[in-house]
């Protein structure tokens, strides 16, 4: 949901084309995210202005309108220190258009430009103050007020340094923000900071860094005697921060040439370097003369000292299309490796055991635990729905599965010795974070299942575990959710290894995920089939989806999925509710979808598959090789290998993501980044 990227090089000539085509190709890797327009901000050719380029649509837009540009840009010309920024926006305070995009600028000579990911919830109230001291607005959006602030500072304090202005104007802000400021009047810098949503920085250099960790510095004692003119909405625990000499002399990271390149994600990064910073909450980075620097405004009791430099596993190959045409149709059919990674150096098949490293110190605590609670959004619920069942059997402890947004309404009660595990492919999604805080503040063990090493869901956990997916980039997530089904499925594992009674079901579970990887290639090769199912589906406007058991959460999965993708409606249905009203929607013209494998819950999905059949439905079967007698009941039928019980849903759930994909490429969506929906919701 939005992207940042900014580029700076200090030192390090670089021709004014290779700066646009660094930032074009930083916007380009976080497309995924979803976006409705692009922009970019870099320092004039010609004069000690801004030139500000943005498009409505594509990123490729943007690009043609920059070619178009290119002799007014002055793209031959050497830059040897030099700032830009570019931002992707996803439409939330006013529609997409040209004036709305980012950067949003403080004034008509672009003395300040920003880049914004999140919502400001206080933005009329500052919007209110600034119109009061004469300043004029050209877009609907609320980027626009924290431009014209940082504006309305430098006119009152013309001394303070580009971080002390920004220092000021967030303290002033309300919401989740991840921000990157340029400036005319301080070339060749660039300050960013983040609340609430993800930011990093990459640092490239030639030599080696002369340490691993970045000190915080910390202003001084906020002054109260602060006049509140200066403070938007004159709040009193707002005040404006201070000059302080302690902190505006820092020592540099690198003197020598070095190039740092900010993003909300490392995808934009890896190509450039694999060293990369995670910002905190609050931290406000500032690089000056070459040198980075960290502040924060003020000491928590469990700050560290420093920030570490993290080195990145991840390839640039991980994040190309390959041999496919959609970055979804690659992740689909990555899955048998997907889920090996997931499993790596934990499962042991030759002594049936089973570790999870990030939650081993932690495994007598949670054994003591009144209750789990499992809470995510979208994709990662359904995950949660899937391995419900099997973590009552093996742990015989109540388990709760709640959607982040409705968790969070209710005010759930959460006591001390609750668990509480957060579910999310990125580890930013604003609900299940908002929801983990609110867990944390109650004293339950917080326990993060997510897919990005460094995330504030990751961080913000005592313990957890990460699925190793891999990058996935397509908006539709695939394989992130069997692998978030196999690491629950692990951890109940764990949580049963001293059950001698539970022994021979774990032994058959143990077995089901050594197979997996050969079944999921079965399954892959169904493709063809499926390919011809969406020719007879793609072009109906319902489809419904049902089952039951282990079975179900594929039902809602699947579902999910053909809306996201095909804009088609779908309804996940649970079979055993199929009498109770959605059965008035089935006739002959209703597309109806059945999983019905040879499980405990065998005989009642096949009633309600007769009950189907009764009413002249046509079902399409999901059922298990060479089962002949479910096979004679349906319209077509889609065959795949059997498992174990608890992780059919694995196999099950494929030819639906097969199915979503194809019927969204013959309805000819955009696969990759569905319209209005983003990869990483970092709002709520």
């Amino acid at each position: 949901m939005c992207g940042i990227f900014a580029y700076l090089n200090f030192l390090t000539p670089k021709k004014r084309g290779e700066i646009l085509k660094t930032l074009v190709n930083g916007l380009k890797r976080l497309e995924y995210r979803g976006y409705d327009s692009a922009g970019v901000a870099i320092d004039s050719a010609c004069s000690k202005d801004m030139a500000l380029i943005k498009k409505t649509g594509k990123v490729a837009l943007l690009e043609e309108e920059i070619e178009n540009r290119s002799k007014e840009l002055d793209m031959d010309r050497i830059e040897d220190i030099h700032c830009g920024i570019a931002h992707t926006r996803w439409a939330t305070h006013g529609v997409p258009s040209e004036v709305n995009s980012h950067p949003q600028r403080s004034d008509y000579a672009h003395s300040f430009v920003v880049v914004h990911n999140g919502i400001i919830t206080n933005y009329k109230e500052v919007k209110v103050f600034l119109q009061n001291k004469g300043y004029k607005f050209e877009s609907d959006t609320d980027t626009e007020i924290i431009a014209k602030l940082i504006h309305h500072f430098y006119e009152q304090h013309p001394n303070y340094s580009f971080r002390e202005l920004v220092e000021n104007v967030v303290q002033q802000l309300e919401g989740a923000f991840a921000l990157c400021f340029k400036s005319k009047h301080f070339p060749g810098e660039c300050v960013a900071t983040r609340r609430g949503s993800p930011l990093l920085v990459g640092i490239k250099t030639k030599t080696r860094l002369a340490t691993d960790h970045i000190p915080i510095l910390y202003g001084k004692d906020d002054d109260p005697q602060t006049p509140t003119e200066h403070r938007p909405h004159g709040r009193a625990d707002y005040p404006v921060l201070p000059r302080s000499e302690s902190t505006s002399e820092f020592e540099p990271l690198e003197d020598k040439q070095v190039e740092y390149f900010f993003a909300s994600d490392a995808s934009a990064i890896i190509e450039h370097t694999n060293r990369v910073i995670y910002f905190e909450d609050d931290d406000v980075a500032a690089i000056k003369n070459g040198a980075l620097s960290i502040h924060r405004l003020r000491r928590l009791y469990d700050d560290p000292h420093s920030r570490e430099i993290h080195t990145l596993k991840m390839e640039l190959q991980q994040i190309m299309k390959g041999n496919y045409d959609y970055f979804m149709q690659k992740e689909i059919f990555e899955q048998p490796e997907s889920v090996i990674n997931t499993m790596r150096g934990r499962v042991n098949f030759e002594t049936k055991t089973v570790t999870l490293g990030g939650i081993k110190d932690y495994i007598p605590e949670i054994k003591r635990c009144r209750r789990l609670m499992l809470i995510g959004c979208g994709t990662s619920y359904h995950s949660a729905i899937a391995t419900r069942q099997l973590l009552e059997e093996l742990t015989e402890l109540p388990v709760m599965v709640e959607l982040a947004s409705d968790f969070l309404d209710r005010t759930t009660p959460v006591f001390r010795d609750d668990v509480c595990f957060f579910i999310s492919q990125s580890g930013e999604t604003a609900d299940t974070l908002m929801a983990l805080r609110y867990c944390k503040q109650r004293g339950a063990l917080i326990i993060g299942i997510t897919n990005t090493v460094g995330s504030s869901i990751c961080r913000e956990s005592h313990c957890g575990v990460h699925i190793n997916a891999g990058p996935e980039i397509g908006v539709a997530s695939t394989k992130a959710y069997t692998s978030q089904f196999i690491s629950l499925v692990m951890f109940a594992l764990v949580m049963s290894e001293d059950r001698l009674s539970l022994a021979g079901r774990r032994e058959e579970i143990i077995e089901g995920l050594k197979n997996l990887q050969q079944q999921i290639r079965a399954v892959l090769q169904l493709d063809d089939k499926v390919k011809e199912l969406a020719q007879d589906l793609y072009n109906k406007k319902s489809l419904l989806i049902m089952g039951r058991g282990f079975n179900f959460a594929t039902c809602l999965e699947g579902a999910l999925k053909v809306k996201e993708l095909t804009y088609m409606h779908s309804e996940g249905i649970m079979a055993g509710e199929l009498k109770h009203g959605p059965l008035a929607l089935v006739d002959e013209d209703m597309p109806v979808m059945m999983i019905i494998m040879r499980d405990p819950v065998y005989t009642k999905c096949v009633n309600a598959l007769q009950q189907v059949t009764a009413r002249q439905g046509r079902p399409v079967i999901i059922c298990e090789e060479n089962d002949d007698e479910t096979k004679a009941y349906g319209h077509r039928c889609l065959e795949i290998p059997r498992t174990v019980d608890c992780l059919q849903g694995i196999l099950t759930v494929i030819p639906m993501q097969l199915l979503s994909f194809h019927i969204a490429v013959l309805r000819g969506c955009n696969v990759d980044c569905p319209r209005n929906l983003a990869k990483s919701v970092t709002v709520e």
